[in-house]
C-alpha cells in the first residue's frame, strides 16, 4: 500500500500548484462564477477547497471528496471545522438514487431537562454555550466514516492523509484564518488545552505565521488507522472522557460507544419545474424551506421584481409563518411525531397564502400554535459535483464559533456547545434568538432541532444546484433566498450568492436586512405596511455549485459543465474546479 504520508505530500504540492480555475463571463457586479469541465469543490477554507479537488482528480467520487474536506477543515478552518462537532450530508446520485446521513450529535445519557436552569427556574446564562457541559457527543467522525465505508472508493489512508499532513506540518495562517482565531482569543485563552494550540506563546497569532496542530495529528493518525474506533474507543475516547469529567461535563465512554449515524429519507418537494432535495429533522431546514416555497409558489415572485416592496412582503410573511411551525413542532424524529405531511402539503401552503396580508405585515405575537391555519400539538458548508453526476451537500458544525471555546485534552479536538440548540426553558431565545418548544426539550440519546440545510436542487433527476452554508437560524433563509435568486430571477450562481439577504424567523419580530438589501423607498413602503427592520445578522459563507451552465436556464460556456460561487461575505474560502 502506498504509504500515505508521501501521498498526502504529493496532495499538499499539487495544491499548491492549483492556480485560478477557468472563469466566464458575469454580469451586473459580480465576479464570474468558477468554471471546470470534471468536478467542482466550494467551502469556506481555501486549503481545504483543494484537498476535495485532489481527490476527485486522483479519481475518487463526490463523497470522497467530501470526506476529505471534512477532515482538512477540521485542520484549517477550527472555528467550525471539526472531529468534535457534528452534522448532515445530502447525497444525490449519478443514478437518481438519494439519501441523507444524520451525524448530528446527541445529548449525554446523563442530560436533563432542567440542566441549564437555577434552582429558580431561570436559565443560567452561559452554560449551555461555554464549557464542558455544554458539549453534546460528537458525530461527525462516524459521519464521516460510515459516508466513505458505504459510498465512497478511496481507502481510509488517503483520504484522511492530506488533513493529516496539514495539521502535522502546519499551514500557513492568511488575514481570514487570523480574522477567525481573534475573534474568539479571550475565550480560547480561559481553556489551557485550546491557548497551547490557537495562541502562540499565549499571543494571538499574526498572518503569515505558521500553525501546526501536533495532538490533532496523532488524533487524526489513529483515525487512519483505526476508523471511528480510533477516535470513539482508544486512548483517544479516554482522553475525551477525561477531559469532559475533569470540566464537569457529561461525556461518558458509554456515550461515545453508542453514538450511531443515522440515514434517512431527505424531504423532497417541488418548485417552479425544479425538485428540492434537502435536510430532514432533526434538522428543520428542509421542512421550512419546502414550506416557504410552496407559500411562494403562489405569487409571481417574478413579475413582481427582485426585491420590490410587494415580493420582498410575501418572503418575509412565507418565514414568520413557517419559522412558527419550525419553532414549534419539530424536533428529533426518534422523541417526537414531526407532523411532516401537512407542513409539506401545497394545500397547507394555500391556507397560510390566504391569511397573509398583501398589504399589511403580520404580527408575530398573534401567529403562533393553535391559531389558524398552525394547529396546536457555527457552522460552515461545503458543496461538490463530481464527473460522474454524483452531488454532497456537507453542512457539519461546532455550533457557536470555536463550539464550546474548549479543547480536549491531548487530542487537539475541539468540543461542540450544541446542547444551545435544545429548548432550555420554553420561551426563552438560545444563543440564535430562537423561541422553540417542547418537541425540542433536552433528553438523553436525543439530537438538538437543528436548522442546517445542506441542498440539491435537480431538473429531470439531475443535480443542478448545490448549496448550503453556515449560520444558525438564518441558514434557512440563506439557501432560501439563494434558491430564489437563480430559479426566479436567473441570476447565475455568483450572483445568487452575492445578493444581500434579509432574515424573519417569528419572535423577534424584527426582519434583519443586510446593507444595500432594501433601497430606502422600497423600506419605506414595507414600514408603512407595518414592517420593523433590525440590523444584518452576521454573514453566511455560501457554498453554491450550479451544474450545466452558469446560471439555470443558461446556455453551457466551452466544454465546461461546473460552475462555483464562493461567498465573498467571508475571505477564507474557495470554489475551485479542474
Amino acid at each position: 500500500m502506498r504509504n500515505p504520508r508521501t501521498g498526502a505530500r504529493c496532495v499538499i504540492a499539487a495544491i499548491v500548484a492549483i492556480g485560478l480555475t477557468a472563469s466566464v463571463p458575469g454580469r451586473a457586479a459580480s465576479v464570474a462564477p468558477v468554471a471546470a469541465e470534471n468536478g467542482m469543490v466550494v467551502s469556506a477554507q481555501h486549503l481545504a477547497t483543494q484537498v476535495g479537488i485532489e481527490m476527485l482528480k486522483r479519481g475518487g467520487n463526490a463523497v470522497d471528496a467530501a470526506v476529505a474536506v471534512g477532515y482538512a477543515l477540521a485542520v484549517v478552518y477550527p472555528a467550525a471545522g471539526n472531529l468534535g462537532g457534528g452534522g448532515f450530508m445530502t447525497i444525490q446520485f449519478a443514478d437518481g438514487r438519494k439519501t441523507f446521513l444524520d451525524f448530528r450529535e446527541t445529548a449525554p445519557k446523563g442530560a436533563t431537562a432542567n440542566m441549564y436552569l437555577d434552582k429558580d427556574g431561570k436559565v443560567v446564562n452561559g452554560l449551555s454555550t461555554k464549557g464542558h457541559l455544554a458539549v453534546g457527543v460528537p458525530g461527525s467522525v462516524s459521519g464521516m466514516e460510515y459516508a466513505r465505508e458505504k459510498y465512497g472508493t478511496m481507502k481510509r489512508a488517503d483520504v484522511i492523509a492530506p488533513a493529516l499532513q496539514l495539521a502535522e506540518d502546519g499551514f500557513v495562517l492568511d488575514r481570514g484564518d487570523i480574522d477567525m482565531l481573534n475573534s474568539a482569543v479571550d475565550d480560547l485563552r480561559e481553556d489551557p488545552a485550546s491557548a497551547a494550540i490557537f495562541l502562540n506563546n499565549g499571543k494571538p497569532f499574526q498572518a503569515g505565521e505558521r500553525l501546526a496542530q501536533h495532538e490533532l495529528a496523532e488524533t487524526l493518525r489513529e483515525i487512519s488507522k483505526r476508523g471511528t474506533d480510533g477516535f470513539y474507543k482508544g486512548w483517544v475516547g479516554a482522553a475525551i472522557v477525561a477531559s469532559s469529567q475533569a470540566g464537569k461535563g457529561l461525556l461518558t465512554q458509554e456515550d461515545l460507544d453508542n453514538y450511531r449515524v443515522r440515514e434517512l429519507a431527505p424531504v423532497e418537494c417541488d418548485y417552479r419545474g425544479y425538485h428540492v432535495v434537502s435536510a430532514p429533522p432533526p434538522s428543520s431546514g428542509g421542512v421550512v424551506i419546502c414550506e416557504i416555497l410552496n407559500i411562494l409558489e403562489g405569487y409571481p415572485l417574478k413579475d413582481l421584481g427582485y426585491h420590490s416592496a410587494q415580493a420582498v412582503h410575501y418572503q418575509i410573511e412565507a418565514m414568520r409563518h413557517a419559522y412558527v411551525d419550525r419553532n414549534s413542532y419539530l424536533g428529533d424524529p426518534d422523541f417526537v411525531k414531526n407532523p411532516l405531511a401537512r407542513l409539506l402539503d401545497k394545500e397547507y401552503a394555500a391556507k397560510i397564502r390566504a391569511v397573509i396580508d398583501p398589504a399589511r405585515a403580520g404580527v408575530s405575537k398573534d401567529i403562533k400554535p393553535g391559531v389558524p391555519p398552525h394547529e396546536g400539538s457555527n457552522t460552515t458548508h461545503y458543496s461538490i459535483a463530481d464527473k460522474d453526476g454524483n452531488a454532497v451537500s456537507v453542512t457539519y458544525t461546532l455550533n457557536d464559533w470555536f463550539g464550546a471555546k474548549v479543547t480536549a485534552a491531548k487530542t487537539g479536538v475541539l468540543l461542540n456547545d450544541e446542547m444551545d440548540d435544545f429548548t432550555a426553558k420554553i420561551g426563552v431565545p438560545n444563543l440564535y434568538g430562537l423561541v422553540q418548544g417542547e418537541a425540542n426539550a433536552v433528553a438523553p440519546g436525543k439530537r438538538p432541532l437543528s436548522s442546517m440545510s445542506p441542498t440539491i436542487v435537480t431538473k429531470d433527476g439531475k443535480p443542478v444546484m448545490v448549496v448550503g452554508t453556515p449560520g444558525g437560524s438564518r441558514i434557512i433563509t440563506a439557501v432560501l433566498l439563494t434558491m430564489i435568486n437563480a430559479i426566479d430571477y436567473d441570476m447565475n450562481a455568483q450572483e445568487a450568492v452575492d445578493m444581500p439577504r434579509f432574515h424573519q424567523q417569528w419572535l423577534p419580530e424584527a426582519t434583519n436586512v443586510e446593507d444595500f438589501a432594501l433601497s430606502p423607498d422600497t423600506r419605506k413602503i414595507l414600514e408603512g405596511m407595518g414592517h420593523k427592520f433590525g440590523p444584518p445578522q452576521p454573514a453566511n459563507h455560501l457554498a453554491v455549485i450550479i451544474v450545466g451552465a452558469p446560471s439555470l436556464g443558461g446556455k453551457p460556456v466551452g466544454n465546461n459543465r461546473f460552475y462555483g460561487a464562493n461567498d465573498p461575505r467571508r475571505n477564507s474560502g474557495l470554489a475551485a474546479g479542474y
